[in-house]
């Protein structure tokens, strides 16, 4: 059984950090094609990071320069840094995978994590 475990949202102030990983499980080979959506109350679900398993990030236009996506492959586990946290950043964090890299670049994820919420107050 497959499952993708979030930990690290919470309440912080614009301009703070947070730090949210995600431990993979239960994949017979980890490939580690990953990407972190959010989801804020009204709005649809948007990727805000993603990383193939060679490396390789992109990030949303609204978080470039704030927002680190990374991964421990030893660890099956995959992170995202927030820096100077901005209000509109409120949402539902969600973490992915798939088999294969073009999946999460079309917003199609083979597995979902739980989520967890991250809020940041004005």
């Amino acid at each position: 059984h497959v499952q993708l475990v979030e930990s690290g949202g919470g309440s912080v102030q614009a301009g703070g950090s947070l730090t949210l990983s995600c431990v993979a499980s239960g994949f017979t080979r980890w490939r580690g094609n990953m990407a972190w959506f959010r989801q804020a109350p009204g709005k649809e679900r948007e990727a805000v990071a993603g990383m193939e398993t060679d490396g390789t990030t992109s990030y949303a236009d609204s978080v470039k320069g704030r927002f680190t996506i990374s991964k421990d492959n030893a660890k099956n586990t995959l992170y995202l840094q927030m820096n100077r946290l901005k209000p509109e950043d409120t949402a539902m964090y969600y973490c992915a995978a798939a088999r294969d890299w073009r999946l999460l670049a079309q917003g199609k994820p083979n597995y979902w994590g739980q989520g967890t919420q991250v809020t940041v107050s004005s």
